[in-house]
């Protein structure tokens, strides 16, 4: 796989889906400020460097702000699959900082 690592493999993947589903509800609804915010993301999730997938995932959890959120925008049916599964990456994630640190 991509990183080696199974479980972020899976979980990125998982999220990147996710995330073509949004982008693809933000342009169907002509909602362009999430299409552009989204435009991006999933090629980032499906192939980014491992280094970096943190920072995407934390972009893509940030477009569920309180008071500025996709969820005012997409229905639930394709918002809460993408936050369900960058929750998931971002808990995989940090159990291997978590390993990393208990093995130095």
């Amino acid at each position: 796989m991509r990183h080696e690592r199974p479980e972020i493999d899976d979980a990125a993947l998982v999220a990147a889906r996710a995330a073509d589903r949004v982008l693809a509800a933000a342009r169907e609804r002509g909602a362009r400020r999430w299409a552009d915010y989204f435009a991006q993301l999933p090629d980032l999730l499906r192939d980014g460097e491992l280094r970096d997938l943190r920072t995407t995932a934390l972009r893509v959890r940030a477009a569920y702000g309180s008071k500025d959120s996709v969820r005012d925008v997409l229905p639930p049916a394709v918002t809460e699959p993408l936050v369900d599964a960058i929750d998931r990456l971002l808990r995989a994630l940090a159990r291997r900082e978590a390993q990393q640190g208990s093995s130095s």
